[in-house]
């Protein structure tokens, strides 16, 4: 199941970081992306808002 916000669609994509470890990122984006893939909700985490640019995030849940 793909999670939307509004017209943002959550995308994850698997980046390798320089110590050779590979880490999930999470974006949001309006468009498709050139890569990553649209994805649910990740366990634990819940979408907050920008007062300021109304561009929605991840963050825990407390």
């Amino acid at each position: 199941m793909v999670y939307k916000h509004g017209e943002w669609t959550l995308y994850k994509r698997d980046v390798k970081l320089k110590g050779g470890k590979w880490q999930t990122i999470y974006f949001f984006s309006r468009r498709t992306p050139k890569s990553g893939e649209p994805c649910d909700l990740p366990d634990g985490y819940e979408v907050g808002v920008n007062k300021r640019t109304g561009l929605p995030f991840l963050r825990k849940k407390r």
